[in-house]
């Protein structure tokens, strides 16, 4: 049988994960599937002390528990969970999700029975088809992908919620970008990739720790995935704005002294107003391109080569027996 397992990160959030464990179990049970979980505990403040799983559990193999010395994010706790699965689980696959309910345990079968189906490597993301969040979020995620599509030439359409195989895996421990966007990492790669349509759950209780500013900094570090792009595009459109500038100032120009046509001494102004402030925004841009391709030339943080100095423990969690009575 395919061995799985489940990489989940974990903030806090323990009173969700104690009401996925049961739903998780449930659903691979009913599908035939078998999988071990791997939480990567993100530095949590507290931790309970009599945390255990519920009995009997017989679509779950074990859950086991890495601790990070510090809190790193959301995406770096899922990068140092694939880097140890691949260095320590013997598994053919697995799968990466959120443990506080907007991750459908449900879906799980069906992003693995997509993966196989496939059977080329491809990583399957569970792409929302529809979303239960408020209108604002809404409003600025729609935003979000907006940006993400003028400033890289495609927009943003999934998150972490995937299946990966192993040979997807072996790619992905050594791709830095992993290290800030793991949705981005992937695309940026060129490895194939596949979705199912998904609906986002709800919360099973508690407060999300991932507030305005955290969601913009996690937008910022997929567009910081594709650096090098976002600069050749700024650039372009500085130039550009730059050309438009100089044939506008050009024309007004030459109909005040080539014309008997009166052009206010404003709008001359505002023309070569314009003109510098281009001017001054492709030398920024260009600098700023510069800088980033530059950066390529340095070795980042490599996920299976750096993660082991985060990890504080690891932990297997016990099974309640009396909870079987």
């Amino acid at each position: 049988m395919e061995r799985v397992a489940i990489v989940t990160p974990v903030l806090d959030d323990w009173e969700a994960f104690g009401a996925l464990v049961p739903r998780l179990e449930s659903e691979l049970a009913k599908a035939g599937e078998h999988a071990g979980v791997l939480v990567i505990d993100d530095g949590s403040a507290t931790v309970p002390a009599s945390l255990v799983l519920p009995a009997p559990l017989t679509a779950i193999d074990g859950v086991t528990v890495v601790r990070l010395r510090r809190n790193l994010g959301h995406q770096r706790a899922i990068a140092i969970g694939l880097a140890y699965a691949f260095e320590h689980l013997d598994v053919d696959a697995l799968v990466i999700m959120d443990a506080d309910g907007e991750d459908e345990p449900s879906d799980v079968p069906r992003l693995l029975a997509r993966m196989r189906e496939r059977g080329d490597g491809a990583v399957v993301f569970a792409e929302r088809a529809r979303r239960s969040e408020s209108l604002a979020f809404r409003f600025f995620y729609q935003l979000y992908r907006f940006m993400h599509w003028l400033l890289v030439g495609r927009a943003a359409r999934v998150g972490n919620f995937s299946a990966v195989p192993r040979r997807a895996l072996n790619r992905l421990v050594v791709v830095s970008e992993l290290w800030n966007h793991f949705a981005a990492a992937v695309y940026r790669s060129r490895m194939p990739v596949d979705t199912v349509p998904s609906a986002r759950g709800k919360r099973y209780g508690g407060q999300s720790t991932m507030g305005f500013i955290g969601l913009v900094v996690h937008g910022m570090s997929a567009l910081a995935v594709y650096g090098d792009i976002v600069g050749v595009r700024l650039l372009a459109s500085a130039a550009i704005l730059v050309v438009v500038s100089v044939v506008i100032a050009s024309a007004l120009v030459f109909v005040k002294f080539a014309t008997s046509l009166v052009i206010a001494p404003w709008v001359l102004n505002s023309a070569g107003l314009l003109l510098l402030l281009c001017i001054q925004a492709v030398m920024f841009v260009f600098v700023l391109s510069v800088t980033i391709l530059h950066g390529r030339n340095r070795f980042g943080i490599i996920p299976l080569r750096d993660y082991a100095i985060y990890v504080d423990e690891v932990v297997t969690l016990p099974i309640d027996v009396h909870s079987a009575r």
